[in-house]
C-alpha cells in the first residue's frame, strides 16, 4: 500500500511538469507580442481609424469629440472636386514619364553591368543605388541650383549647346524657368524622379541576372546567337517575374509621389499647380483646410486607384505569359 506521503511526492513532480509545458507553449507568442503590439498601435488602428475618419466630418484641433458622423458625403464630394482630377493626371503623368523610361533603361544597363563588370561590379552597383539612399531633402536642394534660371548648370548647358553649329537648332538659347514654368516643372521633377529610383531598379535586375544559368548563354553562343539575340530571347524571358515584381513597384511608388515634387515644387504645386500630385492635395486638404474625413476619403480612393492599376498589371503579365504558353 502506498503512504499518502509517497502520493503526494509523485503528484508535485507531474504539475510541474504540466506548468513547464504550458510556459514553452505560450513563450514564442510572448517573444513575438511586440511586434503585433507595434504593429496594432501605429499600423492597424491608424488604417481601421482612416477608414471611419473618411465617413465623419473633422477638425482635429477641434478635438475627437467634434467628430460628424456624413456617411458617403465626403466621398461624394471629392469624386466632384476638379482639383483631385487635376492632381490624379498630374500623378499619372508624373508615374508615367518617370517610371517607364527606368525600367527601359534599367533593364538593358542591368544586362551591361552584369555581363561586362565582374571584380568592380559591386563598385558600380553601389553608384547607381547612392541616390536612393540619399536624403530627399538634399536632392532636391542639389537640383533645385542645377534647374535655377541664372546660373543652373543645365541651363549653361543648353545655352553651349545652342551654339555649336549643327546642333544650335535643336536647343534653346534663353534660359528656361524649369521650376516656375507650368511647362517645364512636370519634366523637371519626373526627371528627377527617374534619376534617383534608376539604381533601385538596376538592384532588382542584376539580382534576377545573376540566377539565370551560363548555360543557356554558351549554348546559344555556340549555336551562332549574337549578343542582341541573347539578350532578346534568353534575358528577357528569364527577367519576366522580376520585371512584373519591379513594375509593380513602381506604378505602387510613383502613384503615391510625395516628396520630389513638394519639395521642388512647394505645396501648391508650381506654377499653375501643374506638379501637384494626389497624396500633395491629400496632404494639403488635411493639414491646410483642416478637413481631415475629406482627405481620409480621398486617401481610399487613391487607394482603389492604385489596386485597379495594379490589377492591370498583374492581368497584362498573366496575359503575355498566357501567350507564350
Amino acid at each position: 500500500m502506498t503512504s499518502p506521503s509517497l502520493a503526494l511526492d509523485g503528484a508535485v513532480p507531474r504539475r510541474s511538469q504540466r506548468r513547464r509545458f504550458d510556459a514553452k507553449k505560450w513563450a514564442p507568442y510572448l517573444f513575438i507580442s511586440p511586434f503585433f503590439i507595434l504593429f496594432g498601435v501605429f499600423s492597424l488602428f491608424p488604417l481601421l481609424f482612416s477608414v471611419y475618419l473618411s465617413f465623419n466630418q473633422w477638425d482635429a484641433a477641434s478635438g475627437i469629440t467634434a467628430m460628424q458622423w456624413v456617411g458617403l458625403e465626403n466621398y461624394r464630394f471629392a469624386l466632384n472636386d476638379p482639383w483631385l482630377w487635376k492632381s490624379l493626371g498630374n500623378t499619372v503623368w508624373l508615374a508615367l514619364a518617370s517610371g517607364v523610361p527606368q525600367h527601359l533603361v534599367a533593364i538593358p544597363l542591368a544586362a551591361y553591368i552584369h555581363h561586362a563588370f565582374r571584380r568592380s561590379r559591386n563598385a558600380v552597383i553601389g553608384l547607381y543605388f547612392l541616390p536612393f539612399i540619399t536624403s530627399s531633402v538634399a536632392i532636391a536642394m542639389v537640383f533645385n541650383t542645377l534647374f535655377s534660371r541664372e546660373y543652373g548648370e543645365i541651363n549653361l548647358l543648353l545655352r553651349a549647346l545652342s551654339q555649336m553649329p549643327l546642333l544650335g537648332a535643336l536647343f534653346p538659347a534663353e534660359p528656361i524657368d524649369w521650376l516656375n514654368s507650368s511647362d517645364f516643372i512636370k519634366p523637371a521633377v519626373a526627371f528627377v524622379i527617374f534619376w534617383r529610383y534608376l539604381g533601385w531598379n538596376i538592384v532588382l535586375y542584376i539580382s534576377a541576372l545573376q540566377t539565370i544559368p551560363r548555360d543557356l548563354y554558351e549554348a546559344a553562343t555556340i549555336d551562332g546567337a549574337g549578343k542582341l539575340q541573347q539578350f532578346w530571347h534568353i534575358t528577357l524571358p528569364q527577367l519576366r517575374p522580376m520585371m512584373y515584381l519591379a513594375v509593380m513597384m513602381t506604378i505602387i511608388g510613383n502613384l503615391q509621389i510625395f516628396e520630389e515634387p513638394f519639395i521642388l515644387a512647394g505645396e501648391s504645386g508650381g506654377a499653375g499647380q501643374a506638379a501637384l500630385t494626389t497624396a500633395m492635395f491629400v496632404y494639403r486638404t488635411a493639414f491646410s483646410t483642416g478637413d481631415f474625413g475629406t482627405a481620409s476619403a480621398m486617401s481610399w480612393l487613391l487607394f482603389l486607384f492604385i489596386a485597379a492599376a495594379s490589377w492591370g498589371n498583374s492581368r497584362l503579365f498573366n496575359r503575355k505569359e498566357g501567350g507564350e504558353r
